[in-house]
């Protein structure tokens, strides 16, 4: 009886919003798809929803700390620009956003005390998007008048978990590429150098999916459990395989059919873009099965080539995404020879080229030297088979052997 109250009460919830139980259950079992789960898994991703949310409107929501280090808030805005009425917007109301820089009504100093509140308290998630920056002694980044990495650390001691959200949270993204004046790093690595042994969710990407986010707290938050995770510390059922595992487009790449020019005929057909940069086949992300906008088109989609922002080593600021795979629309990254960046392509045709003009001065050589002129003598038959006729390897005919014998005579 509790639980078809529970079911009534939530059901109530979702028509107040205008969301109906097909479209909830429809969410439920993408969530589960995200985590990695059977699509059969959609009524239990449902019930810990419902009672979770049911506990959350009487007081039981679990505090999240959503921080900002050095990014854009693309992230952010990703994870809160869902439609209205939407049924992911229910998922939020299991959570109490007790702070966070881009999102929070409050300001200044009543914000920071709400989140030292929050820490003290304990038993909450920390959210951290963007690079961690240790330039400078930790300078690079000041929040609140104190460096960035200290707010890291002190949210980061207390926590059930830490969430690094987005390519840049994972390894340093783009301000981690070469130079990196700032010292950028991503959460693991930095947490790691610094002692602290939280357990780190990375969720790569430039943004971050939404659905990646709402999948990782159904199961940290509601089925108290964490994700199954890769080496990396990766959600698997996210990304363990490959943009170009699921494209819609790999049958023209298993065709031979390719896009070499945007604007041509075979852009029109939809052809593979991997001549164009496409980053696919090496990119681990389930991009098109999840996709965006509530499912309505992905990147590949759109038309345009996997940049494979997804690409983040925790454990090595210098492979991220914009210092591995750029430039985006060329097939291979640039070779960096101290400050100098070519293109493998040109030095293949540098060296092309350079081959092609010796042997066009080694050939005027040979005229000029008369080298040339005449030629030279060659045997019409091996001295090894004229010697052993029974055992010839070679095929001739009689006046071939007549001449061989005759120039052996001289």
């Amino acid at each position: 009886m509790e639980t078809e109250a529970t079911v009534s009460e939530f059901q109530q919830m979702l028509s107040a919003r205008g969301v109906s139980r097909r479209s909830f259950m429809k969410l439920c079992g993408a969530v589960a798809a995200a985590a990695g789960l059977s699509q059969l898994a959609a009524p239990q991703v449902a019930q810990a929803l419902e009672k979770s949310v049911i506990g959350a409107t009487k007081g039981k929501l679990y505090p999240v700390i959503w921080i900002e280090g050095a990014s854009c808030t693309g992230c952010t805005e990703s994870f809160a620009q869902v439609e209205t009425p939407d049924a992911a917007s229910i998922v939020l109301d299991m959570i109490s956003l007790n702070y966070s820089e881009t999102l929070s009504a409050a300001a200044g100093w009543s914000m920071e005390e709400a989140k030292e509140q929050t820490i003290e308290a304990g038993n909450y998630i920390l959210i951290y998007e963007g690079a961690v920056l240790e330039g400078w002694g930790g300078q690079a980044l000041r929040v609140a008048d104190k460096p960035g990495t200290e707010h890291l650390i002190e949210a980061a001691e207390n926590a059930n978990a830490v969430v690094a959200l987005g390519s840049c949270a994972v390894n340093g993204g783009w301000m981690g590429a070469n130079p990196n004046s700032s010292g950028a790093l991503g959460v693991q690595a930095y947490l790691k150098k610094a002692g602290i042994k939280t357990p780190v969710v990375n969720i790569p990407g430039c943004p971050a999916n939404p659905e990646w986010l709402v999948s990782v707290l159904v199961d940290v938050v509601m089925m108290e459990r964490f994700p199954v995770m890769d080496g990396e510390g990766k959600p698997v059922g996210i990304f363990s395989q490959t943009i170009h595992d699921n494209c819609e487009r790999r049958g023209h790449f298993e065709n031979g059919e390719f896009v070499y020019q945007f604007g041509s005929e075979e852009e029109a057909l939809g052809y593979c873009l991997y001549p164009l940069g496409c980053r696919g086949p090496q990119t681990k992300s389930n991009c098109g099965v999840v996709m965006w906008n509530n499912r309505r088109s992905w990147c590949v989609q759109s038309g345009a080539p996997c940049i494979g922002c997804c690409e983040a080593n925790p454990n090595d600021p210098g492979q991220n995404w914009v210092e591995v795979n750029t430039p985006f629309y060329k097939r291979h990254r640039d070779l960096r020879i101290g400050d100098w960046m070519v293109q493998p392509g040109t030095i293949a045709l540098g060296i092309t080229g350079l081959l092609a003009a010796a042997l066009v001065v080694h050939g005027f050589g040979m005229k000029v030297t008369g080298r040339m002129d005449g030629g030279a003598d060659f045997e019409k038959v091996r001295s090894w088979d004229a010697k052993h006729p029974d055992k010839s390897i070679g095929q001739y005919n009689a006046t071939d052997e007549k001449n061989d014998d005759e120039e052996e005579g001289r």
